[in-house]
């Protein structure tokens, strides 16, 4: 499974600045690669994963903006269809359980 996570966030004063970056790096510790600009990515292996990755953002939200989250399997995600724009190496969109780098 992978979750997308979408996100909108104010970026007017330096506190809505701060809140952002704050909630960018908290992603990408917890293992989220970005596919474009405000939309992240993480392969998950299990549904108590995605349970506590929800819990996780929940609990860090910014106080303002907005943020979604949606679960899609990987056969649904390698099926993404790129309109403009080229693959990029950087994410693995493979139905394999295993990837071996």
């Amino acid at each position: 499974m992978r979750m997308l996570v979408f996100f909108d966030l104010p970026t007017l004063t330096t506190e809505d600045k701060r809140q952002y970056r704050q909630f960018r790096k908290l992603l990408i510790k917890n293992g989220f690669i970005m596919l474009q600009e405000s939309v992240y990515c993480k392969m998950m292996t299990s549904p108590s994963m995605e349970n506590s990755i929800k819990l996780l953002i929940h609990k860090n939200k910014p106080s303002q903006g907005i943020i979604q989250t949606l679960v899609v399997t990987e056969k649904q995600f390698v099926k993404m269809d790129y309109v403009v724009g080229e693959y990029t190496g950087d994410v693995i969109d493979t139905e394999e359980r295993l990837v071996v780098l």
